[in-house]
């Protein structure tokens, strides 16, 4: 079943975070930013119209196994990835 991030669903411990209403600017800021604000068990659920290949490097150079990358969907133009934050 393909997720929607138009109709984010709040689950307990996964936070939305929809980078398409971001000024591209600001996107990477505000990504590590919430990266950084988040618990260990907590996860980040982001969604983009592309696939955020370096953003993801650059997640795992800064966080390194701390953070986990799941893709939950990955189509063109609808791509979703759980950010879950670990006890490391």
């Amino acid at each position: 079943m393909a997720h929607d991030c138009s109709h984010p669903v709040a689950t307990e411990g996964v936070y939305p975070f929809d980078a398409r209403g971001v000024a591209k600017r600001f996107r990477h800021a505000a990504i590590f930013g919430a990266l950084d604000a988040l618990q260990a068990g907590e996860t980040m659920r982001f969604c983009n119209d592309h696939d955020p290949v370096p953003l993801l490097m650059q997640i795992d150079n800064h966080f390194g196994s701390r953070v986990e990358i799941t893709y939950v969907q990955r189509v063109p133009g609808e791509i979703v990835i759980d950010f879950r934050v670990t006890e490391n």
